[in-house]
C-alpha cells in the first residue's frame, strides 16, 4: 500500500474515533451498534473506491468506465412465427 493510502486510513480512523466519541454521548447503546456497523461499511467502501482509483488496469484491459462509455453492439433478435390455432 502506498504512503498516501496509509495516511488516508489514519485520517479515516481518526475521524471515526471522533464521531464515535460524540455519538456515544448522545445516542442510545442499541443505536450505537448500528451506527458502528454503518461506519465500518462506509470505511470499507471508501477504501475500495480509493484502491480502484489508484491501481491502474492491466495492459490491454479497459477500465469499467471506458467500457461503460463504449457503445454496445446489439444482437438482432430472431422473430419466430406465432402459431395460431
Amino acid at each position: 500500500m502506498t504512503r498516501d493510502g496509509e495516511r488516508l486510513i489514519e485520517l479515516i480512523n481518526e475521524l471515526g474515533s471522533r464521531v464515535t466519541h460524540v455519538v456515544s454521548e448522545m445516542v442510545p447503546p442499541a443505536a450505537q451498534v448500528h451506527l458502528l456497523n454503518a461506519q465500518r461499511e462506509l470505511i470499507t467502501a471508501l477504501m475500495l473506491i480509493y484502491e480502484n482509483r489508484v491501481t491502474a488496469p492491466p495492459p490491454g484491459q479497459r477500465s469499467r468506465a471506458a467500457a461503460a462509455r463504449a457503445p454496445r453492439r446489439r444482437t438482432p433478435r430472431r422473430v419466430g412465427k406465432i402459431p395460431i390455432d
